[in-house]
């Protein structure tokens, strides 16, 4: 009779027979259903595919590529205070236009007319000429109809062009900077050279054109700005201008160069699946024309198409969105789905040779009782990473990480149900001789050497005319064990990989505190893009003066009261006095009011005289009647504005949107600050918050299914040491590859979590249940077993992204990178540095030698060669 066992093997069968053998008879009975009726586990999944892929027809409708609603936050403080805006302060864009009023960018085109010679200027007299001709090749008669329009004309797209009209240049030095006279430049003139406030030489000359968006006219406006996105290259050309150069805008820009980033990657599609597929043969190519597994390899890939399709169409179905985001998910399902078929044939393999006479169904059995959990385990980390990445306040990182989770599970089950038949299927033309290719019967016998060596080599896989045998261990894995686990476990060797290691996470840590915040919105363009150029002329000319900033007092208040005024003033003067802040250019209606009062022009200390004589002064100033929302009885908000400088960066953004809120909400006054770019300028606070959380959470999910599925308390550890150190690896080396932390790299740091479990998990389980005596011969053994199949799972899932690289556009690239950075560090963390540190601290949580038993040893084997 045995004896007792040793506690740790008690508790440590305990925890695993709660979960594991449930699950492993729960797929010995699905294999045993497949293997019997094979035909309708192929069937069902090709129909539900071909039925949920009808969900296509719908794609058109579930587009949501509107920037701002998939890539700012969805309860970003902006949006609101956007919302009060246009209930206090109506537009009206036919009598009374004003560009730094406006609750939205407007809708405009713009041009940035350059002075060609370095040296030279636009308001010389060649060069102005020739911007004249500009306005009026653009101030055509449609625009004259559609033109946004204020004291009967139509609003001037540059201060010096109302001015000055048809006349010559202004004289050097006869203009000031930034303001001249009551026009503000900052906007208009760029590279501005001055003496003493007085311009001597611009380099860069600002033309915008605005048109009514408000009414009946929207859409006449929207068609004439596509008009002039389709004739303003062959305008300039015919104008041969010489003097200036010329770089072109519009308000419909940014949204339609961002919807052809989709079109721009289909054709990669095709060459990712053409890879994929050449890899999965190749790795699971044999010399006999009958156990050749070019067919299951194909099936293989197949499956994950399935996957995709069915996904997909069931999403499109439920009313999902799909944004641009998503077209980066088939690259990555066909990665890890080829990774799972790996793991499925090599399980099969191991089946066969231990039991080749055994019937199918003891066959498969086998195969899903080992297979299927590790499969089961990297899909429920990666299904959780991309469930809990739903949690998000971004639209696109939500609709990725409900497209993608969802085409893991249907990767899961395809793997488990078609390419499962499949391998049933495979094997009866296997058992009957038939050829891979033609499945005709291949008989083999001593007549077939009278045949010539090139039937023999293509009939049965030998030029002898016997059939070939089954291979035995793969090179690789030997290689493994006799050379690089030998080498690796070196002790001088190990004190050179700690030193590896810590200059790895010394660089990572440094590249987490420059990391920078926030999508460039000239990213959501293609590279050849014209609006490239355009950002590059604004951000070289037009970067001193930033946001005219809004400031809103938000409630009624008693402003003909004294101190009421001197608290106002006292909020104005804290905004203006942020660095971010110049206040010689601020404007606000309540101090000329004042001024006026202290003049003696008008009396402002009661109710009723300080509503009575606003109409002095919307005498001399009509423009300020627009920033009161004034009644009968009171003013229920009013609003003035400050002139922001230098915000030339991501991070000059985010510290003057939080100094400027910061400073808001310290006045005792109730106030809002808004911009239109304060939209955008949202996911800075928050971006950080998001990434954290979804982070910290989706690591603690990870932990729990590890304990439960790999109940050994050093392997969870080192599984959660991999994790974290994958994650600071990434987001550090994401600097040094000029990569910004935003929506679209926070998915792929979501993604980390997952295939950093996949990575760690089974190399240190594989050592934790190793039989070997010493810490280094079980880091030898876990190499020799699972080394390989990690170096094959990245293989195959950086191919599956690899050809993002080739693409044009940021958002397809940034998903290349930041995968390439995952299961680079995560295979540098699975083959190197665990299976070093593992010997140091390895003689703590494993199992007694006298423990192990065959089962055990190959449990987690997944050796996803194909000998």
């Amino acid at each position: 009779m045995a004896g007792p066992r040793d506690p740790a093997e008690r508790c440590s069968c305990r925890n695993t027979n709660c979960v594991e053998r449930p699950l492993r008879r729960l797929f010995e009975g699905l294999a045993s259903g497949v293997a019997t009726c094979p035909w309708p586990f192929v069937l069902v999944p090709l129909l539900l595919s071909g039925g949920l892929g009808a969900g296509f027809v719908f794609l058109p409708q579930r587009q949501a590529n509107d920037i701002e609603g998939q890539f700012t936050p969805t309860w970003g403080p902006a949006k609101a205070e956007r919302d009060f805006v246009r209930r206090h302060f109506l537009t009206d864009d036919s009598e009374r236009f004003s560009a730094p009023r406006l609750p939205t960018e407007g809708a405009y085109a713009a041009l940035i007319a350059v002075a060609t010679n370095g040296t030279s200027s636009v308001l010389d007299p060649a060069a102005w000429a020739e911007v004249l001709r500009l306005n009026a090749a653009v101030h055509d008669a449609e625009y004259e109809r559609l033109c946004a329009r204020t004291a009967g004309s139509c609003a001037s797209p540059n201060p010096l062009l109302s001015r000055r009209g048809e006349a010559g240049p202004p004289a050097p030095g006869s203009l000031r900077f930034p303001v001249n006279g009551s026009d503000f430049l900052g906007a208009a003139l760029g590279g501005v050279e001055t003496d003493g406030g007085r311009v001597l030489r611009a380099r860069a000359l600002k033309l915008v054109y605005y048109l009514r968006e408000d009414g009946p006219e929207a859409q006449d406006s929207r068609q004439w700005l596509e008009s002039f996105l389709q004739n303003i290259v062959s305008k300039v050309a015919e104008l041969r201008l010489g003097s200036i150069q010329v770089t072109y805008f519009t308000s419909l820009s940014r949204q339609q160069e961002f919807e052809g980033n989709i079109r721009s990657v289909i054709p990669l599609f095709s060459v990712t699946y053409f890879l994929t597929i050449t890899f999965a043969i190749i790795s699971c190519l044999r010399l006999s024309c009958i156990r050749n597994n070019t067919w299951l390899a194909s099936c293989g890939v197949l499956s994950s198409g399935l996957a995709v399709l069915s996904s997909f169409g069931l999403m499109l179905f439920c009313g999902v969105p799909f944004v641009v985001t998503v077209a980066n998910a088939p690259f990555l399902i066909l990665g890890v789905g080829v990774d799972d078929m790996f793991i499925m044939i090599a399980s099969w393999e191991q089946s066969l040779r231990k039991k080749e006479k055994s019937n199918v169904k003891s066959l498969l059995a086998e195969t899903y009782a080992e297979a299927a959990l590790s499969v089961t385990i990297t899909t429920l980390t990666d299904v959780l990473a991309f469930f809990i990445g739903t949690w998000t306040a971004f639209p696109s990182v939500r609709s990725f990480c409900l497209y993608t989770g969802t085409a893991f599970v249907f990767c899961y089950v395809y793997t488990l149900t078609f390419f499962g038949a499949v391998l049933v299927l495979n094997h009866k033309r296997e058992q009957g001789n038939q050829h891979w290719l033609t499945c005709m019967r291949v008989d083999v016998g001593e007549d077939q050497a009278e045949n010539s060596c090139l039937y023999n080599a293509c009939c049965i896989g030998s030029c002898s005319g016997q059939p070939s045998q089954p291979e035995g261990e793969h090179p690789m894995s030997t290689f493994l064990k006799k050379y690089y686990g030998p080498f690796i476990t070196n002790k001088w060797i190990k004190v050179l990989m700690v030193l590896l290691y810590g200059a790895y996470l010394g660089g990572s840590i440094y590249g987490c505190t420059q990391i920078r915040e926030g999508i460039d919105l000239r990213n959501l363009a293609n590279d050849a893009s014209y609006v490239i150029p355009y950002y590059d002329d604004e951000d070289k000319y037009f970067s001193t003066y930033g946001p005219r900033v809004m400031v809103v007092i938000a409630e009624s208040v008693d402003y003909w009261n004294e101190s009421v005024r001197l608290g106002i003033e006292s909020c104005t003067q804290n905004l203006e006095d942020i660095s971010y802040v110049d206040k010689n250019y601020s404007e606000s209606w309540l101090r000329v009011y004042t001024g006026l009062a202290k003049r003696g022009l008008v009396n402002i200390d009661s109710k009723p005289d300080f509503l009575n004589n606003l109409i002095v002064l919307f005498r001399i100033l009509p423009s300020f009647e627009w920033d009161i929302n004034k009644t009968q009885e009171e003013i229920e908000a009013s609003r003035f504005f400050i002139q922001t400088v230098n915000v030339t960066s991501a991070v000059d953004e985010k510290h003057l949107l939080s100094q400027l809120r910061e400073a808001a909400k310290q006045c005792s006054i109730p106030l809002k600050v808004y911009h239109p770019a304060f939209i955008y300028y949202d996911q800075y606070l928050v971006i950080v918050q998001n990434t954290v959380q979804n982070v910290v959470i989706a690591a603690g999910a990870m932990l729990v299914v590890s304990l439960l599925l790999i109940p050994n308390p050093l392997c969870c550890l080192w599984v959660t040491f991999a994790i974290a150190s994958v994650i600071v690896g990434v987001a550090g080396f994401m600097t040094f590859w000029n990569i910004n932390l935003d929506s679209i790299s926070m998915i792929n740091l979501v993604i980390c979590i997952g295939f950093s479990v996949d990575f760690s998990a089974h190399i240190s389980y594989a050592f934790v249940t190793s039989g070997e005596s010493s810490a280094n011969k079980r880091s030898i053994e876990a190499l020799s077993l699972l080394g390989y199949p990690v170096l094959q799972g990245a293989v195959s899932t950086i191919l599956g992204v690899v050809v993002l690289a080739a693409s044009s556009t940021y958002i397809f690239r940034t998903f290349f990178k930041i995968m390439f950075l995952v299961i680079l560090f995560g295979a540098l963390h699975g083959l190197v540095f665990i299976p070093v540190f593992l010997t140091f601290f390895g003689n703590f949580g494993s199992l007694p030698h006298n423990t192990m038993s065959k089962k055990l040893e190959h449990r987690f084997r997944n050796d996803k060669d194909c000998p």
